[in-house]
């Protein structure tokens, strides 16, 4: 079974040291036996092919595979102007084009533009179904995935992504969940969060913040890696990860920021093991 590791975004500390998405290939097969790479495109150099190309190459090297584009700020799919909406899925059809050059199987959107809340919002799923239903469709020819992420807003509340799923009904659509980013409800915590969104889940986001001391006491991680392998989900765990130092004990030091980086990727690559039974 693969896992992967979501350099972009977990080596937050560490782009002082101008890693490049090429690079990023080197470093998670070499360093932590990593077999999958998911991209941000707030980290993305050019979507030219010239660069492309050079990705493809170094993924081919080191025997990485390109998992998905995670895209952020190009629109809101939920807004309540149809146009603004229709705009937002046209915005994302050159990341759907990218992600089937790349070989990766889905891109990661947002659904800003709602309410603040389901309840304040009642019309909010009528108008996530109607923009995402069309970047579907446009993606459907390059057989790529169109997944949200639990990332802020209405996609936080336990029950609101799920329920689009079902209003859209497609097998090319699905939820990226991230364990870190679920509201708390009198009906859901984080962990039942996590067992409403795995049937439709096509990723997932193993968010861990760590302690100096190796605990992590905002959710049993261990527990929610379970969760989601009884529900029968065997894709790519995307690894999250950051190691959180008290104010006063805060580095300006480029390596002790790579090492703290590089512990708690490991610490979380260890709990997926574990349970996943990776070897």
């Amino acid at each position: 079974m693969s896992q992967l590791i979501r350099i972009a975004v977990l080596l937050t500390q560490t782009f002082q040291l101008d890693f490049q998405f090429p690079d990023n290939f080197r470093v998670g097969r070499e360093d932590f036996g990593i077999d999958g790479i998911e991209y941000v495109t707030c980290f993305f150099e050019a979507p030219i092919e010239r660069y492309l190309k050079k990705l493809n190459r170094s993924a081919a090297q080191h025997g990485v595979k390109n998992v998905l584009i995670m895209v952020d700020g190009e629109g809101s799919m939920v807004a309540k102007d149809k146009k603004v909406r229709r705009q937002a899925a046209i915005n994302h059809r050159k990341w759907v084009d990218v992600a089937a050059y790349l070989g990766c199987h889905a891109i990661r959107c947002n659904a800003g533009g709602g309410g603040k809340t389901p309840q304040e919002d009642p019309d909010s799923l009528d108008r996530a179904a109607d923009s995402f239903s069309a970047l579907i469709e446009y993606a459907k020819e390059s057989k790529i995935n169109i997944l949200i992420e639990n990332h802020g807003g209405l996609s936080s509340y336990p029950h609101w992504l799920p329920n689009l799923m079902k209003k859209v009904n497609s097998p090319h659509f699905g939820i990226l969940p991230d364990y870190g980013n679920y509201k708390q409800t009198p009906r859901a915590d984080v962990y039942e969060a996590v067992r409403l969104a795995m049937p439709y889940a096509k990723g997932v986001s193993v968010k861990a913040n760590w302690q100096m001391d190796g605990t992590h006491p905002q959710y049993d991680l261990e527990k929610l890696v379970k969760i989601s392998v009884e529900s029968g989900y065997t894709g790519f765990w995307g690894i999250e990860s950051v190691l959180r130092r008290s104010k006063n004990k805060r580095t300006t030091d480029p390596d002790q920021a790579k090492a703290d980086d590089w512990r708690a990727v490991r610490w979380t690559q260890s709990i997926i093991e574990k349970v996943v039974g990776i070897k």
